[in-house]
């Protein structure tokens, strides 16, 4: 029998919940309730099998990405691998880069295809998916860093804006991470380019060769993990603030380099207490002020 996926509404009533193996997203949207229950029915319909999709190519999709050509054949693989695409020829990155925020954006494409929506998101695990009518906004939650809790500030993306994706990566995340940064967050057009512009960003904040940074082979950690032998950070001890500085900055280089080719709208770096932003216009208001010492990795509701 054909594993099913979990599928429900939260408490509240108004947010789906749908979760298969390591995928688990929550949904809102936001319209006539007509069509937020035929959007909600799209969601779950398209969200069953998907998993098994990606597995299919797995082999694939772990293996490092060509800038100039893709052998994957699913929708979602396809999307993956675009995301990664434009790093491929400077740094070895694989699709598994931007799977978190490729599936959001697939589950999302499928409730608008479906139903008109004031406003809808997408959330994977903190990488975000955002779809906004016209006069509609959105409240992100900043956090200090993705693996603890409490939303310290919010911040706002309006419908005029171009971002319609969220995503953050670092050490504190699911992921492994070859940098130091605890979070780099990243606004971006879609959630996809978003997922992976932030692995790119995070894995810049680096102090090669440092004595307090400790890093492990992946695949010790982790036996199936894509990122095979590379180094991976576990832990980092004490920095002076010069080389936090120092390991800010290579980010930030990273960051601006992504902002000036159009593939970001503006980063968010995090790093044993101090913060460097990339972009600051971008990100709307208040961002400015919520950016201090904050990284964004929770949903709140607006």
């Amino acid at each position: 029998m054909k594993r099913l996926p979990q599928i429900a509404l939260l408490p509240d009533g108004k947010r789906l919940h749908l979760q298969d193996g390591p995928i688990d997203l929550v949904i809102e949207a936001k319209g006539r309730d007509a069509n937020v229950s035929t959007a909600y029915q799209a969601a779950a319909q398209r969200f069953t099998g998907l998993l098994d999709e990606l597995c299919v190519e797995l082999a694939e999709l772990r293996s490092a990405a060509r800038p100039d050509h893709c052998a994957l054949n699913g929708v979602v693989a396809r999307r993956m691998h675009a995301a990664v695409a434009p790093f491929a020829a400077d740094c070895f990155i694989t699709p598994m880069a931007a799977v978190a925020g490729s599936v959001a954006e697939e589950i999302l494409s499928a409730m608008v295809g479906a139903a008109s929506l004031d406003r809808a998101y997408v959330n994977n695990g903190g990488d975000i998916a955002l779809h906004l009518g016209d006069g509609e906004q959105f409240s992100v939650g900043l956090m200090d860093r993705p693996d603890r809790h409490g939303v310290m500030h919010t911040m706002t993306v309006d419908s005029d804006m171009p971002v319609r994706g969220i995503a953050t990566s670092g050490r504190h995340g699911r992921s492994f991470s070859l940098g130091i940064a605890d979070a780099v967050t990243v606004l971006a057009r879609t959630a996809s380019q978003a997922d992976a512009a932030a692995t790119v960003i995070a894995n810049a904040v680096d102090l090669p060769g440092h004595p307090a940074i400790i890093r492990l082979p992946a695949n010790e950690l982790q036996p199936d993990s894509d990122l095979g032998v590379r180094l991976v950070t576990r832990d980092v001890g004490v920095l002076a603030e010069h080389e936090v500085e120092q390991a800010l900055e290579a980010g930030a280089a990273q960051a601006r380099m992504l902002l000036t080719s159009g593939l970001i709208e503006g980063a968010a770096l995090r790093l044993l207490g101090e913060t460097r932003i990339v972009g600051a216009t971008g990100f709307g208001t208040p961002a400015p002020h919520a950016f201090q010492g904050q990284t964004i990795n929770n949903m709140l509701q607006a």
